[in-house]
């Protein structure tokens, strides 16, 4: 099987057989990819699995800000300058608004800036509190000015789809599979965020991942239709003199969110929700369980 006709080694595409069906992996997004596939055609999974490669890598290229020279790369560097944007952009940044203003600018996509400072790979270092105040001024999604052709940001401003693109990809693969092959159940995980469009009549089984022992599972759940989303700061996190710093920021204080739990897994009829409404709900801190009970879903939160 040939998912991408260069080199698909490169990508760790895999396909492999099971009871069930069949099992497509590969990496996107700095994440572990996998698509599960209740077909009997090795022929009809090859084309789904390249169906979902090439749509997480073209989404993966066109908004991570940390591809040089991409759409993003050119908003984030316009220096004060409005930039032309597509449809699909417009509809990301008209939803990331959304998820502004529905937790009082606390989902903050403009929070580049503080991420910068904050960096969780093993150096332990708390950024200085004069560092964090300076960025804290140029974070701020209200600033952004957008329209159905443009978006402006401030010079020193910029952005990171991060906190929905993933969700967005595996909405949109998932989609893309149903719509040319709906007599076939699939479930589209890209690092643990989950779509399954078409009702499996038995369901697919979905371990959530315990933050306090990584190789078990700490629940099983059924899904048969719908979608899941995970956030948390089980494996991005830095402990310095005692205290545990997740990599959830408040974009408000410029420090990471107090007593937020270790990790929330959402169910929601789409990945995007599941993901925004998890995102949120870390952001809540103490009151993430409520806030979760608040939104009439189903959820898994785990504490230390």
């Amino acid at each position: 099987m040939v998912a991408n006709s260069s080199n698909p080694q490169a990508n760790n595409i895999s396909l492999q057989p099971r009871e069930w069906g069949f099992l497509g992996s590969f990496t996107a997004m700095a994440s572990p990819c996998e698509v599960l596939m209740a077909v009997d055609d090795q022929h009809i999974a090859e084309q789904m699995l390249q169906l979902a490669f090439q749509e997480a890598k073209r989404i993966e290229q066109k908004f991570s800000r940390f591809i040089e020279g991409n759409l993003i790369w050119h908003v984030n560097h316009a220096n004060g300058v409005a930039k032309p944007i597509d449809a699909e952009t417009v509809h990301l940044l008209q939803f990331a608004q959304q998820c502004y203003q529905l937790s009082d600018g606390a989902f903050d996509i403009s929070a580049c800036p503080l991420m910068s400072l904050w960096r969780f790979d093993g150096k332990h270092s708390v950024p200085k509190h004069i560092d964090i105040t300076e960025a804290i001024e140029h974070v701020g999604l209200s600033q952004m000015t957008l329209s159905d052709s443009h978006v402006y940001l401030p010079s020193g401003m910029s952005i990171d789809l991060g906190g929905i693109g993933k969700e967005y990809a595996v909405d949109k693969t998932a989609q893309m599979i149903a719509k040319q092959w709906p007599e076939h159940s699939v479930l589209v995980n890209f690092g643990g965020d989950i779509a399954c469009p078409i009702t499996k009549s038995d369901g697919w089984q979905v371990g959530i991942e315990n933050p306090q022992q990584l190789d078990n599972a700490a629940a099983l759940l059924t899904i048969r239709q719908g979608a899941l989303a995970t956030s948390g700061t089980t494996r991005r996190y830095i402990e310095v003199d005692g205290k545990r710093y997740g990599h959830i920021i408040n974009p408000k204080t410029g420090y990471p969110v107090e007593q937020a739990p270790l990790s929330v897994t959402v169910l929601a009829p789409n990945c995007v929700m599941a993901g925004m409404l998890a995102t949120m709900s870390m952001l809540k801190g103490p009151d993430a369980e409520a806030f979760l009970q608040q939104q009439g879903v189903d959820f898994n939160v785990f504490r230390g």
